[in-house]
């Protein structure tokens, strides 16, 4: 069946086809996850089968972190929405050309509420090829133009089913995904050593300034397990507070006193700046996604050492948090309005700020702070001067910075290769999903 085709190239050999015809063919689909009335939010369990939501749907991978889970018995009496390896998974609203592609091991969890499940169900069709054809930046264009709703876009299955689909003989297309997958895996590889680097600073920073296990273990006579000088910075008594009991010689102060918000940043209308839009901030990780050149119009300004928190549903829920570290020395950048700008003052390390913005504390601060119509809830800004905080002994923040910026220097080098990773991935997809740059099956 011949379809419309998004690209300049045409070759022979590739059948040019819809995405709906090609699934129908195998006696796949596209296919809606479960309404709310077949699941509620009092079906989710914190022990159970995974549930993909749309917060869920990575870079052509799912995130995992903090994924919804429901009984067996609802997975199973929902069993027609249950994914295959080799199945994509879309969002219905918001980000609507973002997909993930379904991995073996993730066999068997469940297309949940407000995603959509494409299944081709045949073998003339490689998956990994198809979740990259899907990336183009051209395909990923043609969805959501063609999605409805101006201020949040929604997909269907016929939108999604009419979407232009080419289809090369399946070695050409098995060769395509092994090119791409390599530079794929290579970039996840780095994202998965970032998140471990990054859970290490978080706990730290748990474990010092949330928990003070360090003071705790001191106080009840017992061994902090840390080297006797670090122990030692560490008082061994608590006191009170109008919000409770903190280290002795700590202070518990409103965030305000020790983080700058939203501080002020050099940068004239009309200047060409680097730009992060809220799509490209990271869920996982501290590194944004890609960041492009644009003149400054109106939005939040930022420096390298920030960290910028989404304020608004529900990109703060999905835990949209990054830490500047991709300007030039010097350099200033900018993006939406919807961002809050947190800056440790002088005593803190920058990493500080982060490790809090990622702290469950505070984002439930933040998320019960939120103000507005539903749907388009924020945080005020100035909600996050009573948010309350210990402010630690001079000794004990520079002994955190010592820990920490190592792990989010090597973590930053990481991001930066993926970004390299990412720039050559992304300029060879669009060549060899079209056919204007043709590989050898045989030795691909």
């Amino acid at each position: 069946m011949a379809s419309e085709n998004l690209f300049d190239v045409q070759v022979d050999a590739w059948e040019y086809t819809t995405l709906g015809e090609i699934c129908a063919r195998g006696k796949g689909g596209v296919q809606t996850g479960p309404f709310g009335s077949q699941l509620h939010a009092a079906d989710y369990v914190a022990v159970g089968i995974p549930s993909i939501m749309p917060q869920n749907i990575g870079d052509n991978r799912i995130i995992r972190d903090g994924i919804a889970r429901i009984p067996l018995e609802d997975a199973e009496r929902l069993g027609r929405y249950r994914v295959r390896a080799g199945d994509i998974v879309y969002s219905r609203r918001g980000d609507v050309e973002r997909r993930a592609l379904v991995r073996k091991e993730e066999e068997g969890w469940l297309c949940g509420t407000g995603c959509l499940r494409v299944r081709f169900g045949f073998d003339d069709v490689d998956p990994a090829f198809a979740s990259f054809f899907l990336g183009d930046p051209r395909v990923r264009a043609w969805i959501v133009r063609h999605a409805q709703g101006a201020t949040m876009p929604n997909l269907n299955t016929a939108i999604l089913s009419a979407l232009p689909f080419v289809v090369p003989p399946l070695e050409e297309q098995r060769a395509i995904a092994r090119i791409l997958g390599t530079l794929d895996d290579k970039i996840e590889l780095n994202r998965k050593m970032n998140e471990t680097l990054e859970a290490m600073a978080v706990a730290l920073f748990k474990s010092w300034f949330v928990d003070f296990d360090p003071v705790r273990a001191k106080a009840e006579g017992n061994d902090p397990g840390l080297p006797a000088p670090i122990a030692a910075l560490f008082p061994d008594s608590y006191e009170d507070s109008e919000f409770g009991e903190i280290p002795t010689g700590w202070r518990h102060v409103p965030l305000p006193e020790i983080i700058d918000v939203n501080p002020s940043r050099p940068l004239r209308k009309g200047d060409i700046a680097p730009y992060l839009d809220m799509s490209n901030m990271p869920t996982r990780g501290h590194s944004a996604d890609e960041v492009v050149q644009r003149p400054f119009g109106s939005g939040m300004r930022f420096a390298n050492g920030d960290t910028l928190v989404a304020r608004i549903t529900p990109c703060l829920e999905n835990g949209k948090t990054a830490f500047v570290d991709f300007l030039e020395e010097n350099q200033v950048g900018w993006g939406s309005t919807e961002y809050i700008v947190l800056r440790p003052k002088p005593l803190l390390p920058d990493e500080f700020a982060y490790c809090l913005a990622r702290s469950p504390e505070f984002r439930d601060y933040a998320i019960q702070s939120m103000t507005g119509s539903s749907g388009r809830q924020r945080v005020p800004a100035e909600s996050l001067s009573h948010f309350k905080l210990a402010s630690p002994s001079k000794p004990v923040a520079e002994l955190f910075a010592k820990l920490v910026k190592p792990l989010f220097a090597r973590a930053s080098k990481a991001a930066e290769e993926n970004r390299s990773l990412a720039m050559l991935r992304d300029s060879l997809l669009p060549k060899l999903i079209s056919g204007e740059l043709r590989v050898d099956a045989e030795s691909a």
